[in-house]
């Protein structure tokens, strides 16, 4: 698994649910693209700023899993 794909927990959908799964990877790539960025970066602000914008689309992902799976 990719750094996205375990930062997003990819596997974890207990419904099987195939719009979890596409939020999910969606987001995954979006993380992976902000890590390996992250990685290349030879500036401290910058580095730290990937690192809040990778906890920030990890919480959006979160809250749309929990729209997707929201019950009445």
């Amino acid at each position: 698994m990719t750094y996205g794909e375990k930062a997003v927990g990819l596997t974890f959908n207990p419904s099987n649910d195939p719009a979890v799964y596409e939020v999910k990877k969606t987001f995954a790539a979006i993380v992976e693209l902000l890590n390996l960025e992250r990685a290349n970066s030879a500036s401290g602000e910058a580095k730290r700023l990937y690192s809040i914008a990778i906890t920030e689309a990890q919480g959006a992902q979160m809250w749309a899993v929990k729209a997707l799976t929201w019950k009445d």
